[in-house]
């Protein structure tokens, strides 16, 4: 069948562009639509975690990232007095991912680092001012209608990805609705350019403040960002004033330490599409799910989606797989979204309360908490693949298998590549495995197995014998 490319990406943002890196690495050739001209200039997400910046690896970019990024030590919580109520610490320990567990970003150079890579890709090219205008799922391929500044063309692809944002033309196109999960809140998020670190939190922080809720927290090259929440009686063009946005900080008294660099109002959202995937289109990002920015996961949301769905189309591509392996993609990805956004609801509910009388109880339950030792000193882990592409039963099936480091400072995935990985003990001798031998004597020994399939995307397929591996990993996936 001939067609101009393996994979369409509609969106040239973080999850688009990574999405697009990761397949081309792969041998997969990718073409990219983004509408606008440039990346936008202006911070939007501010947190990346570990398991996003191992993303940000294997997509070649982790150590730029790293070079415009902050670390920061906790997380807190306080109420309207300043008291103490929740405290989420070692956010800037190593997490498993290998990196620092919190990573406090500057998007465009994010965004930058990423197109920077995939131009370097033979199998990939992004094209800006390039705009999907429709498209129709012929059953052997998609065709692709794009308004460029040139003229109408027409791409014939394998598959369409809507990596289009929120807003997304894509799923909107696919007739693809969204479930709302019941969380609406107006707030006005404010980023300024830092000159004076010294006056500013050296903490990230929310305020419970029934009579303005509020967030403060780092962010990269220089800057610091924070978000108010919008009061029922408030207009986007009254909190928007240069004016009143001078009042809103005055309790923070950074006057000169700080000076604006953006203003925006957003509503804070959360909501989940019902199917990722239809026929040959499938969501990904903010196109797929929303959620409230609480939780800081927004970004590494998408770019889970990037790295669980690029092995799959890989696969199916080149052959390796029938198209029912992308069947997984929603199964796998969506109870961990909603685990997200629950825990972002939750936050953000906690936050948000305005009521004072409920607030005053909130801080009770809190205070009486620290004092039995109750609280939880991070936020809650995330669910294992349950339902998907694992050896189901087997010990560690569906976990995140942890990035090692040898003793030179090597990571595994440097190593061993972007496949997936059969390692059982009698070949831990082999040279590539040899610096990280003891550390996987170690992880099999905890889940008592002589050998672990890790999957292309990091987590564990199953454990047990190198042979049930090796034919389980066939039988489901056609050796990807």
């Amino acid at each position: 069948m001939d067609v101009d490319c393996d994979v369409l990406i509609a969106g040239g943002g973080p999850t688009g562009v990574t999405l697009a890196v990761l397949l081309a690495k792969r041998g997969i050739s990718v073409i990219v639509l983004e509408k606008e001209a440039d990346i936008y200039p202006l911070p939007r997400a501010a947190h990346i975690d570990h398991e996003a910046m191992r993303i940000l690896q294997e997509a070649g970019v982790a150590d730029d990232v790293m070079a415009t990024s902050r670390r920061v030590t906790r997380y807190d919580f306080l109420n309207a007095k300043g008291d103490l109520l929740l405290r989420f610490t070692g956010s800037d320990r190593t997490g498993p991912g290998g990196w620092p567990a919190a990573n406090m970003i500057h998007q465009p150079s994010v965004e930058a680092a990423l197109r920077q890579s995939l131009s370097h890709e033979k199998h990939a090219t992004l094209h800006s001012r390039w705009e999907l205008d429709s498209f129709q799922d012929e059953g052997d391929y998609v065709a692709a209608h794009i308004n460029t500044p040139e003229g109408e063309q027409t791409i014939r692809t394998r598959f369409l990805v809507g990596a289009d944002g929120a807003r997304s033309p894509v799923r909107k196109k696919a007739g693809i609705h969204f479930d709302d999960l019941h969380f609406e809140e107006p707030w006005l998020v404010v980023d300024m350019f830092v000159n004076d670190y010294s006056r500013l939190p050296a903490a990230n922080l929310q305020i419970c403040n029934p009579e303005r809720p509020t967030t403060c927290v780092l962010m990269g090259e220089g800057r610091h960002r924070w978000e108010f929440m919008i009061k029922p009686n408030e207009t986007a063009e009254q909190v928007s004033d240069d004016a009143f946005i001078e009042k809103l900080m005055e309790p923070w008294d950074v006057k000169g330490a700080v000076r604006l660099e953006r203003k925006a109002v957003y509503t804070f959202r959360a909501r989940i599409a019902e199917h990722w995937r239809k026929g040959r289109v499938l969501l990904a990002g903010d196109a797929a799910h929303q959620t409230p920015p609480f939780a800081g996961q927004g970004m590494c949301s998408g770019l889970r989606d990037a790295a669980n769905i690029a092995w799959k189309l890989a696969a199916v591509v080149k052959g390796e797989a029938d198209s029912g392996l992308l069947e997984s993609y929603q199964k796998e990805r969506a109870p961990h979204v909603r685990a997200t956004i629950d825990m972002a609801i939750m936050m953000g509910r906690m936050v948000c309360t305005t009521n004072k009388w409920s607030a005053f109880v909130r801080d009770m339950k809190f205070k009486l908490g620290r004092m039995l030792g109750k609280l939880p000193g991070g936020p809650p882990a995330y669910p294992p693949i349950m339902d998907g592409v694992i050896f189901a039963g087997s010990k560690g099936a569906g976990r995140y298998f942890p990035q090692l480091m040898s003793a030179e400072g090597v990571r595994i995935d440097d190593v061993l590549g972007n496949r997936h990985w059969l390692i059982a003990r009698d070949n831990l001798t082999q040279p590539a495995l040899v610096p990280f031998s003891h550390l996987l004597c170690e992880w099999l020994d905890a889940h008592d197995a002589d050998a672990v399939l890790v999957r292309p995307d990091r987590y564990v397929f199953g454990t047990g014998s190198r042979e049930q591996l090796h034919t389980a990993w066939q039988n489901i996936t056609g050796g990807a």
